[in-house]
């Protein structure tokens, strides 16, 4: 692992994906080089998790390995929530070892992106093409210094994130779509996922130029390269929600080319705030004890399928403030997935981006009725989540419940998790967004 602490890292990260990509079974949509990448090497992650299902929150666990909680961001960073004083981002760790480290694009964990702790940053314009452009010179440049440092560089695009100009995005084929099954099956909607599904496209042909421009370079060779988007797409039952549409995320990771490795499928339960700790541990770094994440990477270099005790064996994800308060905390494990809704609310949250879509006004019908206090669904018989096991007579199912309930309060009591009350937490709300205004 010595080698391993002069590797460089690339991070590419995009918005709203979720897990759209034919790299995870979805042939509808056209994502060559993302694929490419999964399949010449890369390991691609079925079980990654967001900590939370809208941007900032999610984002800031990927970045510092800290759930909302505890890291201070537990809102969106334009609506005035802030990091905590003394959380630690990754660039920050990373300079500490002696990494340099670059950000072009898009971030979403801060008003201030000084506070980020990159050596150079342009925020300026977050579409991808624009980013490539950027990062493809940073690394021209960075390969022909004689005294260069291992790197961090991070590329953030705003893709895929609404709304989707047709003349930015040229949509799919809307005939050519397959709408989830949650989804009315209606030209609006498909119209819509066309149009989604074109911003896929050019995202992913900008992370191809941006491989490129890598490969070109040489720097290929020594590199991390790790792909993941924040959250679920912006879509009914996705974004800002607990569901697996709405935590779920894309992973992709790929090692320096020099470590001649086929491809892998990695099928272990990862949670955002691994992240941090697992890239540490590939570069044979320690990692920081205010970390909550755990890190995957023995698992990932050994050879082979994981062997033994996973790393995980469940996630906690959570939401609390997104467009309204709206306190939702849940564990998921590989059989099922357990939630807890605090408040009372709408059956289902429509952000205002997925409100006034094509989609949400479809589903808006099916939205409507209140939300259960809990909620449990077995992932082996119901993967979308369709049936509420806990709705009418659970039977057996109560101990399951029970039991997911104990663990998802002891990780609440040990990260110190404190919820408002409805009143407060919409006083909150409220005037984080009076101020941001």
């Amino acid at each position: 692992m010595a080698d391993a602490q002069h590797d460089n890292v690339l991070i590419v990260h995009c918005h709203d994906l979720g897990r759209q990509l034919g790299a995870y079974g979805h042939p509808d949509v056209s994502s060559p080089r993302l694929d490419r990448l999964a399949a010449e090497g890369g390991i691609l992650f079925t079980r990654a998790h967001a900590t939370a299902p809208q941007c900032s929150p999610s984002r800031g666990s990927l970045f510092t390995g800290r759930y909302p909680q505890t890291n201070g961001l537990a809102g969106l960073a334009h609506h005035g929530w802030e990091y905590r004083a003394g959380v630690r981002t990754l660039p920050q760790i990373l300079a500490g070892f002696g990494w340099c480290s670059a950000l072009f694009g898009m971030q979403h964990e801060t008003s201030h992106p000084q506070r980020l702790g990159f050596d150079e940053f342009d925020v300026s314009d977050s579409h991808c093409d624009r980013v490539v452009d950027r990062a493809g010179r940073w690394l021209r440049s960075h390969a022909e210094s004689a005294a260069a440092q291992p790197f961090l560089l991070t590329a953030g695009f705003f893709e895929t994130h609404r709304p989707y100009p047709p003349d930015r995005y040229r949509p799919a084929d809307p005939a050519a779509v397959d709408p989830p099954g949650c989804l009315p099956d209606t030209p609006a909607v498909r119209g819509d996922l066309a149009a989604f599904y074109g911003a896929i496209a050019v995202a992913d042909a900008a992370v191809g130029r941006l491989l490129d421009d890598l490969a070109d370079t040489g720097l290929d060779n020594r590199t991390w390269v790790v792909f993941f988007t924040d959250h679920g797409p912006a879509f009914p039952r996705a974004k800002s929600t607990l569901y697996d549409a709405g935590t779920g995320i894309a992973m992709i990771v790929r090692p320096p080319t020099v470590r001649t490795a086929g491809p892998r499928v990695y099928d272990e339960l990862f949670s955002g705030v691994d992240l941090v700790p697992t890239l540490l541990g590939l570069l044979g770094l320690d990692v920081p004890d205010d970390v909550d994440g755990l890190s995957h990477a023995a698992a990932l270099l050994a050879p082979g399928p994981p062997r033994g005790t996973p790393v995980r064996d469940h996630v906690f994800t959570s939401k609390t403030y997104h467009d309204s308060f709206d306190p939702i905390r849940a564990i998921r494990t590989k059989d099922h997935s357990y939630i807890e809704n605090y408040t009372s609310r709408p059956l289902v949250d429509l952000p205002l981006d997925v409100a006034q879509s094509p989609s949400g006004a479809a589903f808006a019908p099916l939205a409507v009725g209140p939300r259960p206090d809990r909620e449990l669904y077995d992932l082996r018989s119901d993967p979308t989540e369709s049936t509420n096991l806990l709705s009418g007579d659970p039977g057996g199912t109560d101990q399951i419940a029970t039991e997911l309930a104990l663990r998802l309060n002891d990780w609440r009591q040990r990260i110190g998790d404190v919820i408002p009350s409805d009143f407060a937490g919409s006083r909150i709300m409220m005037r984080k967004l009076d101020a941001s205004r």
